[in-house]
């Protein structure tokens, strides 16, 4: 249980470190390093890798962006086995709609009991 906790750490932590890192020497911002996350989980997942990670990391490797990426992917992969290329675009949401759902709705719950400051 303590191996599996100190794993999840070690692998969330080097892809924040990673992160870290590219924006720090960069002129990119956060969101250009977040789309880049996001591109590389597909790509991981798109060769069949990312799951070797989730496998070491645990929900360290499940929990950051480029899981989302992943997570696209794997879409993309079983609807286009059942609905050919249209599957390509019915994938990305397949698994992973109910995650933007429900950004878009906190983000709506947000706003409205929140202020902006300027």
């Amino acid at each position: 249980m303590i191996i599996r906790a100190l794993l999840a750490f070690l692998i969330s932590g080097i892809i924040c470190v990673i992160a870290q890192i590219i924006i720090d020497n960069t002129k990119l911002t956060p969101g250009h390093v977040t789309s880049i996350f996001v591109v590389s989980g597909v790509i991981l997942e798109f060769f069949d890798l990312y799951k070797y990670i989730r496998k070491i990391g645990y929900m360290g490797a499940s929990i950051p962006i480029c899981n989302f990426g992943s997570l696209m992917m794997k879409g993309v992969k079983m609807l286009v086995k059942t609905q050919g290329l249209l599957g390509i675009v019915n994938g990305v949401f397949y698994i992973t709609g109910g995650v933007i759902t429900f950004c878009v709705f906190l983000s709506l719950i947000v706003v409205v009991f929140t202020r902006a400051k300027s």
